[in-house]
């Protein structure tokens, strides 16, 4: 019997499935699920979340601390987080997968990638790591609750069908589910939405059997998610229409990496190319970070020739394609192979620039006073930002809010012990702290060891104990609608130190976590 490289979880617990040719489980390998909920499950380390920095991280932790038992708790019945959530029409990065893949596992595709591509190579790294082992799915995490006095994380759970769980304790949290609502997009509450005749559907609510061919489509929003979707409708679809309330930088060019392309026809390994591609691409963000704060016109002039590669030397960027904000200042659209301008030079796309005054039974009325006709509304309007996944948490029996918590370098967070969250970057890709914390994790805990500690906690000096909290990150140093929404939710910064905020520069961190004193005035042990 053949067996496939695909390789799929059981959603119930951590069975590795292998599937044979046909896809189905060879009875050799069938595995009985376990369903005692009311088991207690010890471990060194939870990982919550299988997603794409829930794998890293568990890797990393498997690999630099053999020695730690660990489970990753996933609440869906899948891997991918992301990848596996979202399934609308063309769904792709919009960063590179040389940083956006892990530093330990060469990329040898394209540089932006397809939702289906990452997946694979998610998978790939799990089954090479053997890391099904450890995971749980269909766990949805109800509670953590700490004891000072027992030094342990209790982790109440359910399945997803509303059962009871299981319940865990740990030593030490790792959260890596994220920062937005996986079942509850943002979808602005416009005024005569049940009047109308058409689909209306949220891209991260996608419907797989939705047929829009010869549909006129309208995509209301014009940021990652719009720019991704509409070249993919505008081939069967009648008309594909962007909406946008404001408009978004783009950044068009090949879906090549010219030096991985050159250093592979030298015959150089994929290691090797993995880790100059990735050095470049990091070169290039940083520089286009400077320059975009140092120079925006000029940007925005490059920006624009790279478009008119696609759309046509004599592309109108007034009104649709003028930003009222600098370069940078919320996150490029990145258009591989300048697929949605080629769309719009075709006559497949076009762009309204305007907003939504109700919606009527055949499309929307506008606020300007034009009617825009649709069979499909298509809302790529973002998401809702979940701090800690909306789990409760509690310390010695005190819920913690951490809207009024003050964050270690947007990792940590004083008076809640053994737990980090990884958060990413905005302008540079989520993963290159996946790689960063689960270094600095590894060190610490190794680190409680030698210290014989069993818990580590974040203490505000008394040199900062009457600074005012302040908003998550700057408005002025990244201010998308997603951010700008729910900000309040968020943990605090304190002061101006970079150790009480997260600073978002990746170039910065990566000289500075490494170099963290662990025996510094911010770590309390017991």
């Amino acid at each position: 019997m053949e067996i496939s490289a695909e390789r799929v979880w059981s959603a119930a617990l951590p069975v590795l499935v292998i599937l044979d040719e046909e896809g189905d489980v060879p009875d050799v390998l069938e595995q009985l699920v376990p369903s005692d909920a009311t088991a207690v499950r010890e471990y060194d380390v939870l990982i919550v979340g299988a997603g794409i920095s829930g794998i890293g991280s568990a890797y990393h932790l498997q690999t630099q601390c053999p020695d730690k038992s660990f489970a990753i708790l996933e609440a869906k019945e899948d891997i991918g987080g992301t990848w596996h959530t979202h399934r609308y029409p063309g769904v792709r990065s919009d960063s590179d997968l040389y940083t956006f893949g892990y530093r330990f596992k060469p990329w040898v595709g394209p540089p932006i990638a397809t939702a289906d591509e990452i997946r694979k190579y998610l998978r790939q790294v799990v089954a090479d790591a053997d890391l099904g082992r450890a995971m749980h799915f269909g766990t949805v995490i109800v509670r953590c609750s700490w004891s000072s006095e027992e030094k342990r994380w209790t982790v109440e759970t359910r399945r997803r069908d509303g059962s009871a769980g299981a319940t865990y304790r740990a030593r030490f949290m790792w959260m890596c589910q994220g920062y937005y609502d996986h079942e509850n997009p943002y979808l602005p509450d416009w005024p005569g939405m049940e009047n109308f005749g058409g689909k209306l559907v949220h891209a991260q609510k996608w419907d797989e059997n939705m047929d829009y061919a010869g549909k006129r489509v309208v995509v209301i929003g014009s940021g990652a998610t719009a720019a991704t979707v509409i070249p993919a409708m505008a081939d069967k679809a009648a008309h594909v229409t962007m909406l946008q309330r404001s408009p978004t930088y783009f950044f068009c060019y090949p879906n090549r990496s010219d030096l991985a392309d050159r250093l592979r026809a030298i015959g150089v390994d994929e290691e090797t190319v993995h880790r100059c591609a990735r050095l470049d691409y990091l070169d290039n963000l940083k520089t286009l970070d400077r320059r975009s704060r140092e120079e925006p016109d000029m940007v925005f002039e490059e920006l624009k020739e790279m478009i008119r590669q696609y759309a046509g030397p004599d592309f109108q960027f007034e009104p649709h394609f003028t930003p009222s904000y600098r370069p940078w200042q919320q996150r490029l659209a990145f258009v591989p192979d300048g697929d949605m301008f080629e769309r719009i030079r075709e006559g497949k796309v076009s762009a309204v620039t305007d907003t939504i005054d109700h919606f009527t039974p055949t499309g929307m009325h506008l606020g300007s006073g034009d009617d825009l006709e649709a069979d499909i509304v298509v809302a790529a309007t973002g998401f809702k930002l979940l701090v800690m996944g909306g789990i409760t948490f509690e310390v010695d029996g005190k819920t913690v809010d951490w809207s009024s918590t003050p964050t270690y370098r947007g990792m940590m967070f004083a008076g809640v012990p053994n737990m980090l969250w990884v958060f990413g970057y905005f302008r540079a890709a989520w993963t290159l702290r996946v790689d960063l914390l689960g270094d600095f994790v590894c060190r610490l805990l190794k680190h409680m060891d030698e210290r014989q500690a069993s818990e580590v906690g974040i203490v505000v000096p008394q040199s900062l104990a009457g600074e005012a909290l302040t908003p998550w990150i700057e408005d002025d140093n990244f201010n998308p609608g997603y951010l700008k929404r729910d900000m309040a939710k968020m943990p605090k910064r304190l002061g101006d130190l970079p150790e009480w905020r997260h600073s978002q520069d990746y170039w910065l961190e990566a000289q500075d976590i490494p170099a963290i004193d662990l025996d510094g005035e911010e770590f309390s042990y017991s």
